[in-house]
């Protein structure tokens, strides 16, 4: 039978040598286990010797922690009739006034789910989503990029039927889109993953799970009609790794897995911090964005030589998520993968990475060869059914997204349909418009005019870059006598040199770095 905890013998562990806490009521001994979390220990710590319910709750399903836990880490129940006046769930957010959704019916777009978003999502919940890495210039270029390829409409076709369906890994899709990989959905919707892979399967499209969801990999599997995809990211504890391919080689309904390259730490997400830290700061100072709390546990010492250990776990298709340059894409037919996704995280790994929409024609340019050996799928930015005809006829064979369904799942699974179906129109009218019976037969780069990006693509070699024999890690001079030199060249300016302003002159002349004249 439980024991009866008090919350004064609760409030006893709240140390790192004795950590309990208490979530919906049942008190556990997190000490051993903390150190394993998947998001790491402090966020255990923080919350020792309290109620963590609301916070626990907030991204994770309520039985994510009786399945990961064995029963030697469960103490008891709480005894509620003990809680004195100032017990109340650890470090809970002051709830937000929202500013409701519009019905369903008004959503004519994915930008109106991203709007209805940003209005009714808690603060916290809309920063992790919304968020990327440092200044988000890869996230906003990868839509940006989209929209300086232009159509080349062919008219005079018959175009009275369409058909846009296709087939990848044995899964039937309706369009050529899945549910991009992304963790901890509940943020979004109370039923998170569930309701995404509901929604996904009834618009008949496949839902990508990610090792980080809200809730136990059995239960998504459960909510999915037919048959789904799985994003691995590699656990430090390489034995966890192995346990969790023989779960989903064993389940019979992954078709699948999508090994994530492109991460191999947490990035700087300073929206998703801000918004984390301003309830909850993190007591050692570090990132306390919801992505970092949730992902500490990847590998960052994974590599190409990897991959076979990966293959001995599953002999499901594989494919590399996260390809930036036409070289990995190479890596990826070496090592004998079925597949890649070009990839930048949705600009949630290194910023001022390329576009993915980039990268695609990076591939063309320079290895065109990887179209013919594997099966190439793109994420990044899109966000129209334009877009995913464009990525088609660069030979995507289907078109991730991630944010978008996030925004839509709160919603609920019929947020889900509804958008795949906006696309699915959208996508029909673009073929129809631009002279495209069947999507994937007919789509080819000739549907296009790439003029305004092609000098942003990288050759094999650059022009004129070379990289150094030798490189200097000291300049011999000092920084008086580079601004002494300086002074001394320069008649008609003065100019109060800044030190690399000072050198620059130096080795390059003056008079390619002209200040404004004195008046």
């Amino acid at each position: 039978m439980p024991r009866n905890i008090s919350v004064a013998e609760v409030r006893k562990h709240s140390s790192v040598e004795s950590c309990w806490i208490v979530v919906d009521g049942q008190v556990y001994d997190m000490t051993s286990f903390a150190p394993s979390h998947p998001g790491g220990a402090q966020i255990i710590y923080r919350h020792g010797g309290k109620d963590a319910s609301d916070q626990y709750n907030a991204v994770h399903a309520p039985s994510l922690i009786s399945k990961t836990l064995d029963a030697k880490h469960q103490v008891g129940t709480l005894d509620a009739q003990s809680a004195p006046a100032d017990w109340n769930p650890a470090g809970a957010a002051t709830p937000e006034p929202s500013a409701g959704k519009p019905p369903l019916a008004r959503i004519i777009n994915l930008h109106d789910f991203e709007a209805a978003a940003r209005r009714s999502l808690s603060t916290p919940s809309w920063a992790y989503i919304h968020s990327a890495a440092n200044d988000c210039i890869t996230r906003d270029a990868n839509a940006a990029m989209l929209r300086r390829i232009w159509l080349r409409p062919a008219v005079m076709r018959d175009v009275g039927r369409v058909r846009t369906r296709t087939a990848l890994f044995g899964c039937d899709l309706a369009i050529p889109v899945y549910v991009s990989a992304v963790g901890t959905v509940r943020a979004a919707a109370p039923d998170g993953e569930l309701a995404l892979a509901r929604g996904a399967a009834a618009a008949g499209i496949v839902h990508c799970i990610s090792t980080a969801a809200s809730y136990p990999l059995d239960e998504i599997l459960h909510a999915t009609p037919a048959r789904a995809w799985f994003q691995l990211y590699v656990n430090k504890d390489r034995r966890a790794t192995e346990r969790l391919l023989r779960l989903v080689q064993d389940s019979g309904k992954v078709a699948a897995v999508m090994v994530t390259v492109d991460l191999p730490v947490i990035s700087k997400r300073e929206e998703d911090e801000r918004a984390q830290a301003a309830d909850r700061p993190a007591a050692d100072g570090k990132s306390a964005g919801m992505a970092a709390q949730t992902a500490s546990f990847i590998d960052p010492r994974l590599t190409w030589s990897d991959i076979p250990w990966i293959r001995k776990g599953t002999t499901l298709p594989l494919l590399v998520k996260g390809i930036q340059r036409w070289e990995d894409a190479q890596m990826a037919m070496r090592y004998g993968c079925d597949g890649i996704v070009v990839s930048n995280h949705g600009g949630r790994a290194a910023d001022t990475a390329q576009p993915a929409i980039i990268t695609l024609l990076e591939l063309h340019k320079n290895c065109p060869e990887v179209f013919d050996k594997l099966v190439v799928l793109v994420d990044g930015g899109f966000r129209r059914g334009s877009d995913v005809v464009k990525a088609v006829c660069l030979g995507a064979s289907a078109v991730g997204l991630g944010r978008s369904f996030m925004y839509a799942v709160h919603y609920g699974e019929e947020g889900v349909v509804h958008a795949a179906n906006v696309l699915r129109e959208e996508i029909e009218v673009a073929m129809r418009l631009c002279g495209m019976s069947d999507l994937m037969a007919d789509a080819s780069p000739r549907y296009l005019n790439t003029k305004l990006v092609d000098g942003l693509v990288a050759d094999r070699e650059h022009a004129y870059l070379r990289e150094p024999k030798k490189r200097i890690s000291k300049i011999p001079v000092n920084e008086a006598t580079l601004i002494l030199q300086v002074q001394s060249t320069m008649t008609s300016y003065q100019y109060e040199a800044h030190p690399i302003d000072a050198l620059a002159m130096v080795l390059v002349g003056p008079q390619l770095i002209k200040p404004d004249p004195t008046p």
